[in-house]
């Protein structure tokens, strides 16, 4: 019998170097998206293009990364692992030797699109090595460490290539990628093995050329709109949009769909996506003007613009964990809401500080504008995935990636637009050049503001989004409760009081015959969960001379009576787990297996989903029961007598 790929990988041990591997993968892809913004300045003198030419570097490039997302899931499957992430690493180095050798600025900008198509396939192959490779228990963990390499390979972009710029020309960033690039292909060569079970999945073409001129025509269109022929513009738009109306049209019909679009049949999915690219737009509009105006109008160098944003972005990456742990308490519908409107007062007074000479003031009042992006962009995409089921699941992240790079040329694209189209008109109407610029400024800082407000408005409409969908879904369970948390809950539940001891604790589960229970605040909200491996592992710790309560039955008097008046003085929120994972009673079954297995627990406290009150306890065991039973039902007609031993 052959061994699946998955399982070869875990024997051979491989599993955390895989996953460092992925991990400077999904780094060095998003790193690229943001490395020569500081450089448009030296770049446009060098080959005399203008902003709205020379901003195609990064929204030409975010737009081929998004056209090829959905590509990689195919290619993942078809081809080897090894030599396909090798591949795609070999065409970013040959994209970084062009366009560090490149004559005109045509070559430059098809070495940054060769570039783009290896960031749309590394990232997404990078997620799926991790989670191919890693052990379940450590999934949130390992994921965790990918997203923190996405979110902080643009930031930490910005100021290296500042640093770069003010000692050596602008194609050094580019040999310097390659060499980074050259380096990871190197490690994946050495210590990557196939992690997924190969096949022959289909590409559907036309659907690729369909979705590619449709998002080149309109992104062209909005370019073009600001500093090229308004015909063009428009038709280019017009032919954009109609491409990806038969995109769409042709998903819901061909068997091999690029994109399963299933997910937008959910308003909160559509909602979380929309508000997560508002907020991705902001970013990379920002990233872009901020280092044009700083360099241009008040003659900054490339370090010490590309200082004035780093404060704010990596203070945003220790931010977004704590932005996510916040959303997992207490849900996003205040503070999405409130981090757009944030966005939209702090840039607003970005704007007015660019009008004077103090640098210092403009990015003090820069860094609670992109700090509130925390806030919305990370939860509004566990708002989105979160409104899926399991099966919609996969299809989510795929349509969130590629929403991610559109809406980073969406950004881009008009921000610099905007930007240089009225810099270039204040200019022909004979303003002086800072004033032309700072005019350009304000009109990008106005399409921000505009953005961000949008997204209050969006946010609000997401929860109510919700809760139709909550009644919805009540109203379906009401005809189908058989097949809810309710239907299989224990709703006799014992709990303990958050004044109990340990020993109290002890002295109940002994009584009532129960492994664990929920521990009440005195308003009866769930405080925590005390379970007897909780107290085993406490005394293990604290009482070495043994390993288990169970030994002391046969003697060692001394350590029992030391251990037990130790638990009579320990609070039982002392040794409680206080971040319960929990299920609300409406939820499925299915569910609710989900829940148990992802968090390896026996047991989980069900919640009233419109109180938040603790009603019951819901257990594997009663989970397995229901299965078995099922299953013997089924059978019932081809079921044969078992005998039963009687000792």
């Amino acid at each position: 019998m052959s061994s699946s790929p998955t399982a070869r990988t875990a024997q051979t041990g491989r599993a955390g170097w895989m996953i460092a591997v992925a991990a400077a993968a999904a780094f060095l892809a998003t790193f690229n998206e943001t490395f020569l913004n500081v450089a448009f300045t030296p770049i446009m003198q060098d080959f005399n293009v203008d902003v709205n030419t020379v901003q195609w570097l990064t929204t030409g490039y975010l737009l081929v990364a998004a056209v090829f997302v959905p590509v990689s899931n195919v290619l993942y499957h078809r081809f080897p692992t090894r030599p396909l992430f090798a591949g795609v690493l070999a065409l970013m180095v040959v994209g970084s030797v062009v366009g560090a050798l490149a004559p005109t600025f045509s070559v430059l900008l098809i070495a940054r699109l060769l570039q783009a198509i290896g960031t749309g396939l590394l990232t997404p192959i990078g997620m799926n090595i991790t989670l191919a490779v890693s052990p379940r228990e450590k999934l949130g963990l390992n994921m965790g460490i990918m997203a923190a390499m996405t979110t902080l390979g643009p930031s930490l972009a910005i100021v290296l290539s500042g640093i770069l710029l003010t000692f050596a020309p602008w194609t050094t960033l580019m040999w310097v990628f390659g060499g980074l690039a050259f380096l990871v292909l190197l490690a994946g060569a050495v210590i990557l093995r196939t992690v997924t079970d190969l096949g022959r999945p289909k590409l559907d073409i036309p659907s690729f050329l369909l979705v590619a001129v449709g998002l080149v025509g309109v992104l062209y269109g909005v370019s073009a709109a600001f500093g090229g022929s308004p015909l063009y513009a428009a038709i280019a738009g017009v032919v954009g949009l109609i491409a990806l109306w038969l995109f769409v049209m042709r998903q819901s019909r061909t068997a091999h769909p690029l994109i399963n679009l299933k997910p937008f049949s959910s308003a909160p999915f559509v909602f979380g996506v929309l508000m997560t690219m508002l907020g991705l737009a902001f970013v990379f509009a920002m990233n872009v003007v901020i280092p044009l105006f700083l360099q241009g109008a008040h003659g900054i160098s490339p370090l010490g613009a590309s200082l004035t944003l780093a404060p704010g972005i990596l203070l945003t990456v220790v931010m977004g964990p704590i932005a996510g742990k916040l959303f997992d308490r207490h849900g996003g519908r205040w503070s999405i809401p409130l981090g757009f409107l944030v966005m939209a007062v702090f840039v607003t007074l970005v704007g007015i500080a660019a009008g004077y000479t103090s640098i210092l003031l403009f990015a003090t009042l820069y860094v609670p504008a992109v700090l509130a992006t925390a806030f919305v962009i990370g939860p509004s995409q566990t708002f989105a995935l979160g409104s899926l089921d399991r099966e919609a699941a996969p299809h989510g992240v795929t349509v969130v990636s590629t929403s991610f790079q559109i809406a980073g040329s969406v950004g881009t694209s008009l921000a610099a637009g905007i930007y240089g189209a009225l810099t270039t008109a204040n200019i022909k109407a004979g303003r002086d050049e800072f004033d032309a610029m700072l005019t350009g400024f304000h009109g990008a800082v106005g399409f921000v503001v505009v953005a961000s407000l949008i997204g209050v408005v969006l946010a609000i409409l997401a929860y109510r989004s919700v809760r139709a969908q909550r009644a919805t879904d009540s109203t379906a369970a009401e005809h189908d409760a058989s097949n809810t948390v309710a239907s299989i809950m224990k709703s006799n539940v014992y709990a303990l009081r958050a004044d109990h001891t340990v020993l109290d604790a002890l002295q109940i589960f002994s009584e009532r015959g129960i492994s664990g229970a929920p521990v009440l605040n005195e308003d009866a909200s769930l405080a925590g969960f005390l379970s007897d491996g909780d107290v085993m592992r406490y005394l293990s710790a604290t009482h070495p001379s043994s390993t288990s309560i169970y030994s002391y039955a046969i003697g060692a008097e001394d350590d029992l009576e030391q251990a037990m008046t130790d638990l009579a003085e320990l609070n039982v929120l002392r040794l409680a787990t206080q971040e319960v994972v929990t299920i609300n009673a409406d939820a499925s079954i299915a569910d609710a297996v989900a829940t148990l297995s992802d968090a390896h627990l026996k047991k989980v406290p069900v919640l009233d989903g419109a109180t938040g009150d603790l009603v019951g306890i819901v257990s594997r065991s009663a989970i397995n029961r229901l299965a078995i039973a099922n299953y013997l039902r089924s059978r019932v007609d081809t079921q044969q007598p078992i005998e039963t031993v009687t000792v």
